[in-house]
C-alpha cells in the first residue's frame, strides 16, 4: 500500500482520499434514480368522435333540485318528500338523453339535510348532476 504523507514518510497522512468514497456515492446515486418509478400522470379524455351522421343536438331537460333553509326539499319548485324524489330521479334517468338535475341548497341548510338528499341522489346513479348558486360563497372564504 503506497501512500505518502507529504515530505517523510514517518508522518501521518494530512489528507482524506475521497475519491473512493466519491465512486460509492455516485453508484448510489445511480441505483436510486434507476429504482424510482417512473410517474406517468394521465389525464383520460373522451374526445368527441367523427361521425358520418350529423344529427342537431338536442337540448336535454333541467331539473331543478332546491333545499331551502328550512330543510324542505323542492323539485322544479314543488316541494317533495325522500320518496317522491327517488321516484322522480329513477324516472328522469329512463329518460334519453338524460336530463341534467341542477343542485342548490339554500347558505342555511342544515348539512345533515345536503347530505341526505346527496346520497338519494347518488344511489339513483344520477350521472348529470351540477351545483348551482356557488358564486353565493365566493366571499365567504
Amino acid at each position: 500500500m503506497a501512500m505518502s504523507g507529504g515530505r517523510d514518510d514517518g508522518e501521518p497522512m494530512m489528507e482524506m482520499n475521497t475519491t473512493p468514497l466519491i465512486d460509492v456515492m455516485l453508484v448510489l446515486l445511480i441505483m436510486f434514480i434507476i429504482t424510482i418509478p417512473i410517474q406517468t400522470h394521465a389525464v383520460k379524455v373522451d374526445l368527441p368522435q367523427n361521425s358520418n351522421q350529423s344529427a342537431p343536438p338536442v337540448e336535454p331537460q333541467k331539473n331543478k333540485l332546491y333545499i331551502d333553509a328550512n330543510g324542505n326539499v323542492f323539485w322544479n319548485s314543488v316541494q317533495i318528500d325522500d320518496v317522491t324524489l327517488r321516484q322522480y330521479l329513477d324516472a328522469s334517468l329512463q329518460q334519453d338523453p338524460e336530463p341534467e338535475l341542477h343542485f342548490q341548497p339554500d347558505p342555511q341548510a342544515r348539512y345533515d339535510v345536503v347530505d341526505r338528499v346527496l346520497a338519494i341522489v347518488k344511489r339513483a346513479n344520477v350521472s348529470k348532476l351540477g351545483f348551482v348558486g356557488n358564486e353565493q360563497y365566493r366571499n365567504d372564504f
